[in-house]
């Protein structure tokens, strides 16, 4: 039986807007399904909804309902601070407003998603209510934004917020970058070290392992998967040297003993960190682990909700490598899945997962708000090939990311 795309590769379609405007109607009436509760009632929607689906000829997307953002009281502020978070995930954003309740808050939501350079599409809900004045239509098609009209309840206009979505999906999400097929080339072979360890469970394989073997053979390229204690006689058995030998960052100083130094190796996360984010931005992050100090304090940002295990690579052995690397104790402080603090001035550094649970824009959006906030960030592949010393050799197959590293820290 084959499995579902994972949510962190869909083009998430953030749904924004005051409350009771009909965002719930419209994506039932998108979907097709009663996927969020709706009700005359203001405020419904406690928390953003997500609700997978395939939008014809786009591909697999994620709409994600959210709370109204002009909510009151305690509870009330709770839910917008749930829903600014989808703001950092979201790839494309449909605002919704009633025909005559366009004003300040809708441009306020409108410039935050263009400030973010995530287009939109503007949608005139309950248009059996009334219509939107003309000036403003003008005035929306003057600034280049698309602009429809429904009505959820009716379906009217439905078809049309579809052909929007499709016209506005973002070019890089039409044309995903490889995750490891392009450093392989058709018809050349990657060995792929798969440690089984607690946290792959049985009969399964973890999320980027799986990916990268697909996308291999969606690049015409061949893959090994061996166990780190097989892979030197693997490599033996081989008639000529692989392209590439990809690790899980715990196996790194094994595989890198075992491989051949003239074979190009790196690790799994290193990979998704180029998939994912920016791989530049994060290796110059990573400089930032020779400045740490006894006493600093250390955030590591996990997006899956596993449950740690005794020996956790984010939780235990990345504690442990950079408390040895510095030589004194590291305050760590962890968060999961889309939790990340809007205050980054306690931290001297950022350390992100492999981010394989979350998307692209999220990770990009956690980036620049390290870089604003002047704080580095690294990501786990990353800060263990330095503390184990062996960072050079992880980054050979990236020529651009090993320069940018070797002229920030003044090396040839």
């Amino acid at each position: 039986m084959s499995q579902p795309t994972p949510r962190s590769l869909r083009l998430h379609i953030g749904i924004f807007g005051r409350r009771n405007v009909g965002k719930s109607s419209l994506l039932n009436a998108m979907t097709r399904q009663d996927v969020s509760i709706v009700s005359e009632q203001a405020g419904t929607t406690t928390d953003p909804v997500e609700k997978p689906m395939e939008l014809l000829p786009l591909g697999p997307v994620l709409f994600i309902d959210t709370a109204g953002i002009d909510d009151e009281g305690a509870l009330g502020a709770q839910r917008v601070e749930r829903t600014r978070r989808v703001f950092d995930r979201t790839d494309l954003g449909v605002l919704v407003a009633e025909p005559r309740g366009w004003g300040p808050f809708e441009e306020a939501i409108l410039e935050e998603l263009r400030s973010r350079q995530v287009p939109v599409v503007v949608v005139f809900n309950k248009i059996d209510t009334g219509l939107p004045e003309e000036g403003l239509l003008r005035s929306l098609a003057d600034r280049g934004l698309a602009v429809v009209r429904t009505s959820a309840s009716r379906g009217e206009g439905v078809p049309d917020l579809r052909q929007a979505l499709l016209e506005l999906a973002p070019a890089d999400f039409l044309n995903q970058p490889a995750i490891v097929s392009d450093l392989v080339g058709p018809g050349e072979l990657a060995v792929l070290v798969v440690p089984i360890d607690k946290e792959a469970p049985r009969g399964r394989l973890i999320l980027p392992q799986v990916q990268a073997i697909r996308d291999l053979l969606d690049g015409d390229a061949m893959c090994l998967v061996v166990k780190e204690r097989e892979l030197r006689g693997a490599l033996a058995r081989l008639n000529r040297p692989p392209k590439l030998v990809v690790t899980d960052s715990q196996a790194f100083l094994k595989v890198a003993g075992d491989t051949p130094a003239d074979v190009p190796m790196t690790s799994f996360s290193i990979l998704f960190a180029r998939f994912k984010g920016d791989l530049v931005a994060q290796v110059q992050g990573t400089t930032a682990v020779d400045r740490l100090r006894a006493g600093d304090r250390v955030l590591v940002a996990e997006a899956c909700s596993h449950h740690p295990i005794a020996e956790d690579i984010g939780r235990v052995k990345i504690p442990r490598w950079l408390t040895q690397y510095v030589g004194g104790r590291l305050e760590f402080e962890h968060v999961q899945g889309h939790d990340f603090p809007e205050d980054l001035s306690p931290y001297s550094l950022v350390i992100q997962c492999g981010s394989c649970m979350i998307n692209r824009r999220e990770v990009l959006s956690r980036i620049m708000r390290c870089r604003r906030a002047g704080k580095p960030i690294t990501n786990y592949g990353l800060v263990i090939a330095w503390s184990l010393g062996i960072f050079e050799r992880a980054l050979q197959p990236f020529p651009a990311a090993l320069e940018a590293w070797k002229q920030s820290a003044g090396r040839r």
